[in-house]
């Protein structure tokens, strides 16, 4: 057992399959000098310049190598610098790397991973603190991952990098100073799989990301007021898995999304759909979706808070729902 930070995490795990898989290789921008946010650090010591390979300052060029290493029986690994930067390459996204399997009947797998550093809070403007995830979610053969803790960075990345799809690994960059316990079991883990990671009887709390923590955090203080809550960590988008939200939904019946975008065509309202469809007998309330406004990210610090879904908030969201 190991205490890890979530940036080391990604490295831990990178370095696991490399030695695991000599097909498994890195592609993106400063990767020798760790890369920018300092996730692969060390892997181009071990592994050297042919697995770990810095790129042109260009999203187009990093994707486009990747498929083609992908098409050709490699397991590249591709880091795009900012989540908001996908942008850029958006048509090898939406329109190459998804399709080609479906396009070839099968012939012709594209098991690729795009590792992209989302999300806000730390102060980067709004062209860096994106969310992107509801935009992903909507592109068919994409799977879409947001790890939580280390431990699901090291599980749920092995799990992205051994799958014959095209996965979006979003790590979020909040949370990349944050420690946990990382074991060899962990390794073993499984994209589409929800944690319960609360449990309580009296209201239900669905989300994602850096907002697991404030869930727990809001969810400790609404006990104190005698409101237990359930805290579910989808931790993938594609594959969802709706039975276990469905279940506790059912079981629950008073439920809350939570989630770090802006409200139009969030995750929340898909997954609220999916439970009107399922269990609307079981619901006692309408579902509540706590998400950032809509608008762009501030670059103001106390305006970048104040837009972000906060413990307060979420008490107070919940505790709105008993009166």
């Amino acid at each position: 057992m190991a205490q890890l930070t979530y940036r080391e995490a990604v490295a831990h795990a990178l370095g696991k399959e490399m030695e695991r898989d000599e097909r498994v290789v890195l592609l993106g921008e400063d990767l020798r000098a760790g890369g920018v946010f300092k996730t692969v650090r060390g892997l181009y010591e071990q592994f050297g310049g042919d697995r770990v390979r810095d790129t042109a300052i260009s999203e187009q060029a990093i994707l486009g190598a990747a498929m083609g290493a992908a098409m050709n029986g490699l397991r590249p690994v591709a880091e795009i610098m900012f989540a908001d930067f996908v942008g850029v390459c958006y048509d090898y996204l939406v329109n190459q790397i998804p399709k080609f399997r479906y396009m070839t009947g099968g012939q012709i797998e594209v098991p690729l991973v795009i590792r992209a550093h989302n999300g806000s809070g730390v102060r980067f403007g709004a062209q860096h603190s994106q969310n992107i995830e509801s935009w992903l979610m909507a592109i068919p053969g994409l799977k879409v991952v947001a790890p939580s803790t280390p431990a699901d960075v090291v599980g749920l990345l092995t799990a992205a990098i051994r799958d014959p799809d095209p996965v979006v690994f979003l790590e979020h960059k909040a949370l990349l100073g944050t420690k946990g316990e990382v074991t060899d079991a962990d390794f073993d883990d499984q994209l589409g799989r929800a944690k319960v990671r609360r449990q309580g009887d009296d209201a239900l709390i669905v989300t994602l990301g850096a907002m697991v923590p404030r869930a727990l955090q809001a969810a400790d203080a609404l006990a104190q007021q005698g409101i237990e809550c359930t805290v579910v960590d989808l931790r993938s988008l594609i594959p969802l898995d709706l039975a276990t939200v469905t279940a506790e939904a059912a079981r629950v019946r008073r439920v809350f999304t939570l989630e770090e975008n802006p409200r139009p065509c969030g995750w929340g309202a898909e997954v609220s759909s999916l439970l009107v469809e399922r269990a609307y007998d079981s619901l006692r309330a309408p579902i509540t979706r706590i998400t950032m406004p809509y608008v762009p990210v501030p670059a103001s610090a106390t305006l970048e808070d104040a837009a972000r879904p906060s413990v307060d908030r979420v008490v107070a969201e919940v505790q709105a729902a008993f009166r």
